[in-house]
């Protein structure tokens, strides 16, 4: 985490309302939440430039069938220079009992700090909706109009996904729907609210348009092998993609695992607001498949960029994966190989349609010095493999097409011994020549 020369103040507001009494794995979900805001708390320790204080709603009364106690919140510790103790003290201690003012809370939050001129940072953690008579998003607009400047982070725990809106008019909204997860998500919000540096990388589409997502990132510090973030890009739930915390003080390398991979060099990220990265990654699909196969083959592909003979990847027959757009070579894998070339376009599935090989099998009573080849349809003949010298008996799955078998007993030391065999292999059937 990375100071800065402007004053930041985070106000942590934990919901202690009854409900944070249910259990939550092997915890209920205030003994996680203490748990991990103490740790986050022991951690901002000697941070240069931040303040942090805490405030508490429903902890003071309890919850009963006829009562609840909209007033129930309090500032338990204000701003100071070296609370940290203090604060993390009085987590420990406090116990869930009463009902969930939300509202009334960031009403409140507005006055516990000093004045507008730090970075005012509020992180609310809580488990359900507001259950008394304010709604928390006139509340939010109220303080806005005031020219309030606070930057409220929800974080939900545990959660139903459908009251997710409902917290956008607060502010930034996670939900944390396991403890790891919460755990994640608070030190993620902390970072940001300190570093108050975002990214977003935009993987735009042939349209130039940030729809591409679902691929690993690496950020390494420029010109060298040191990676120091790795994420799995992900268009968030407003439709846009993710936002980023990463450190703005060193310059980066980011490389998009694509296939192929895309490079981007020497990016210099602009402290203090949010930066946009831009990377061209239209991407498209390839799918290899049998068109009546009577049952499922083992078989792979081998893909590279037209003209270049580097292997970019290994897909199996009847699977589908995702290339950046442009024209590819393929090299199936079949007996004799199946070579193809390919154009991928933006979001549409090139299909490789290949028939389903035969089965040829040869027994001999003697080793064979053999070599198997294909007519093709140019007239000309060629290698398919060898068989094998060893066994006088052997099964291959060859594609459709007329093959010549050129062999002489392995014993015989004559060429006048050569012996040629012409025979056809059919899809799905089987082809048995005796030598």
């Amino acid at each position: 985490m990375y100071g800065q020369e402007k004053l930041t103040r985070i106000l942590f507001i934990l919901d202690a309302s009854n409900s944070m009494n249910a259990k939550w794995d092997a915890q209920t979900r205030l003994e996680a939440a203490k748990e991990l805001l103490a740790q986050a708390v022991d951690s901002l320790k000697g941070t240069p430039n931040l303040e942090i204080a805490l405030r508490v709603y429903g902890h003071q009364s309890p919850i009963t069938a006829t009562y609840q106690d909209c007033n129930d919140t309090k500032l338990e510790i204000p701003f100071g220079a070296d609370n940290y103790d203090k604060v993390k003290s009085r987590i420990k201690s406090i116990e869930a009992k009463g009902t969930t003012p939300i509202a009334r809370s960031l009403e409140a939050a507005a006055e516990d700090f000093p004045d507008q001129k730090s970075r005012n940072i509020i992180i609310l953690i809580t488990d359900g909706l507001e259950a008394c008579d304010n709604d928390p998003c006139v509340i939010a607009k109220k303080l806005k109009d005031k020219g309030v400047k606070v930057t409220p982070f929800v974080i939900g725990l545990g959660m139903d996904l459908s009251y997710l809106e409902k917290f956008n008019c607060i502010g930034e909204y996670a939900d944390a729907e396991t403890k790891d997860a919460f755990r994640n998500v608070l030190n993620n919000v902390v970072s940001k609210a300190l570093l108050n540096t975002t990214v977003q990388i935009n993987l735009n589409d042939i349209s130039k348009q940030p729809k591409e997502t679902d691929v690993t990132l690496f950020l390494y510090e420029s010109g060298t092998k040191n990676l120091k973030y790795t994420f799995v890009h992900t268009i968030n739930r407003f439709g846009n993609p993710d936002t980023l915390i990463i450190d703005p003080t060193i310059k980066y390398d980011l490389v998009v695992n694509t296939l192929p991979k895309i490079e981007k060099k020497n990016i210099v990220l602009q402290r203090n607001i949010h930066n946009t990265i831009t990377v061209d990654a239209p991407q498209g699909f390839i799918k290899v498949r049998y068109i009546n196969a009577a049952k499922q083959y083992n078989l792979e592909a081998r893909i590279m960029q037209k003209d270049n003979p580097t292997t970019i990847n290994v897909q199996k027959v009847n699977n589908t994966d995702k290339y950046l757009v442009g024209k590819y070579d393929l090299e199936i894998l079949t007996l004799p190989r199946t070579n193809v070339q390919v154009e991928v376009s933006q979001s549409s599935t090139i299909h490789v349609d290949i028939p389903a090989p035969g089965i040829f099998n040869y027994r001999s009573f003697n080793t064979l010095v053999a070599q198997l080849f294909v007519f093709r349809e140019n007239g000309s003949v060629e290698w398919v493999c060898n068989l094998d010298e060893n066994y006088r008996n052997g099964s291959l799955f060859l594609q459709p097409g007329n093959y010549k078998l050129v062999y002489r007993p392995k014993q015989l030391r004559s060429s006048a011994y050569t012996v040629e065999k012409i025979f056809r292999i059919n899809s799905n059937k089987t082809t048995t020549i005796n030598l």
